[in-house]
Parts: structure tokens; C-alpha cells; sequence
């Protein structure tokens, strides 16, 4: 549920059972001057390519690993939100709405019994992106019970491992957290993956590949912070299989983008940041 020189993870990508940095493509882009204003964070800076950075990023998308939200009724006719082609090409409005009904079940805090179609894939595939794309991934016994709600058995038991070495006190210091993935007092700690939009690579009954474009943000809001929240894009790709507890995420790669050019619209201060992240919650994705 991303959250690379942006900002979501420590590496930009991670494909298998190893860890590696997916390279961006060369961009320019032209901004317009900023507004002057007190925001929290002054001037818009340019997006930091620093290492750090490229940290931050790859450990939300190592999540976003091996791995990675309906009772699915209705018509299953325009399987994959796309028109008369079964779901292998884009259709004329990808995005509309196909009139299945938001699942209702949970597994723990993710939303589960997504249909055993094209449909239930993408959307267990976009709520698994959200999930991975959590805080809750940066404290460790929140982070085992969602690699374990989300991957096959034997997936997550070759991942959470390592995904605790990627976790680091030295990891989470970087970031602003405590050892134990906390937030100092009076400061907000945000990470967190929005789905822009699915396709279905490949469907074979049990079987699935989906891609999920998201959008990220990932950072600390609070007074002194010297890591303010910003953004990212990429394409998560996630192998899913038909378990006896639905679809669970085996595999998957990363890469980034497709990327818009960035807005001009001022940043908004650290305290307008940590009220949002506070007052709006998250949703259910369905397809």
C-alpha cells in the first residue's frame, strides 16, 4: 500500500530475494518561482538525491517484496476495470468504477476476501501496496503480523529475516525514529502508499500478475525536523497466488515511475501535515 533518491524506502526497487537499487530516468523539469509564505519547510527545495535518501526508499519497497485489499459481487463480465478485452489492454475509461461492492472481511487491519477473479487481484494487490507502504512497517511485531497476512507461508518466512536487518536501529535513527520505530513526542512520523491505478499483466485461475502505479509520501512532521514528508511514484509489480486464505502476494519487482511533473503548489507547514495525516484516514481499494 511505496511508499530511490524520493523518498519512499531505502532502495528503489527489489526484485526476488535481493536487495537493489532501480536507477530513475534523467527528467527536466521546469517550476515556477515559489510563492513566499511561512511554511514550515521554507522554499521548495529540489528532490534530494542524497544516500540517505535512496535508504529511505528501498526498505518501504523491500517490503513492497516478495509479496506486496470486497466480497466481490456483481457483474464479473469487465473483469480488471477494462472493456471487452479480458483484461490484457487498457479500455477506454480503465479507471471507472465496476459496480463490485468493498469487501468487509479483515485479515487483522487489511482488508481481505477479494473475488478468486482479475477483479479481487487488483484489488488485493493495491491493498497489499498499502499495507506494505505503512508506519506500521517500521515497528517490528506490527510488521510481522502484516508480511504474514499478505505473503504466502513460505514467502514470509524467507522475508521477515531480512527485513529485520533492514530495520536497523541505525535504519530508523536516520529517520528520526526510536530503536523500537517510534516517532519522538510531538512529532508525526509518515508513510504511507496511495494507489493511482491497477493492470492485470497475466490471470490463469489461480495465479496473477498485477501492477500497481502508486504514489508515496514518507518523512517526519514535527518541529525541528530536518526530514520533511514528501513524495514519490512508482510501479510496484506483484506476483499473486490462490491460497486457502485467498490471494497472497509470492513475489514482485519495483521500478520507478511513470512520474507527473511536480505542482506549484507551496508546501504546506509541518503542523498543517501532522493534522492531515491525523484526521484522514485511508481506504479501502476495489476494483
Amino acid at each position: 500500500m511505496s511508499l530511490d533518491d524520493d523518498g519512499y524506502g531505502n532502495d528503489s526497487g527489489r526484485s526476488g530475494d535481493g536487495y537493489s537499487t532501480i536507477g530513475g530516468t534523467r527528467q527536466t523539469r521546469t517550476r515556477l518561482p515559489d510563492g513566499e509564505g511561512g511554511d514550515g519547510y521554507g522554499p521548495r527545495r529540489p528532490a534530494r538525491s542524497s544516500r540517505s535518501l535512496v535508504t529511505v526508499v528501498g526498505v518501504i519497497v523491500l517490503l513492497l517484496g516478495a509479496i506486496a485489499f470486497a466480497n466481490m459481487g456483481g457483474d464479473d463480465g469487465d473483469k480488471g476495470g477494462t472493456s471487452g478485452n479480458n483484461g490484457t489492454q487498457a479500455g477506454t475509461s480503465p479507471t471507472a468504477a465496476t459496480g463490485t461492492k468493498p469487501v468487509t472481511g479483515k485479515n487483522g487491519e487489511i482488508p481481505s476476501g477479494f473475488a478468486h477473479d482479475e477483479q479481487g487481484a487488483q484489488s488485493a494487490a493495491s491493498n497489499f501496496a498499502v499495507a506494505l507502504g505503512s508506519a506500521d512497517m517500521f515497528t517490528k511485531t506490527s510488521r510481522h503480523v502484516i508480511v504474514d497476512s499478505i505473503y504466502t507461508s513460505a514467502a514470509a518466512a524467507k522475508l521477515k529475516a531480512p527485513q529485520d536487518e533492514a530495520y536497523s536501529t541505525t535504519f530508523l535513527q536516520k529517520l528520526g525514529l526510536d530503536a523500537d520505530g517510534n516517532a519522538p513526542q510531538g512529532s508525526t512520523f509518515v508513510s504511507r502508499t496511495i494507489p493511482v491505478g491497477t493492470k492485470v499483466e497475466s490471470f490463469s485461475g489461480d495465479t496473477a500478475k498485477v501492477s500497481v502505479w502508486y504514489t508515496g509520501l514518507i518523512g517526519m512532521s514535527g518541529a525541528g525536523s530536518t526530514d520533511p514528508v514528501r513524495t514519490s511514484w512508482k510501479t510496484w509489480t506483484v506476483e499473486l497466488s490462490w491460497t486457502d486464505e485467498g490471494w497472497r502476494a509470492v513475489s514482485d519487482t519495483q521500478k520507478d515511475g511513470p512520474a507527473p511533473v511536480p505542482g506549484d503548489v507551496a508546501a504546506s507547514s509541518s503542523d498543517e501535515i501532522s493534522k492531515a495525516v491525523e484526521e484522514y484516514g485511508g481506504f479501502t481499494y476495489a476494483r
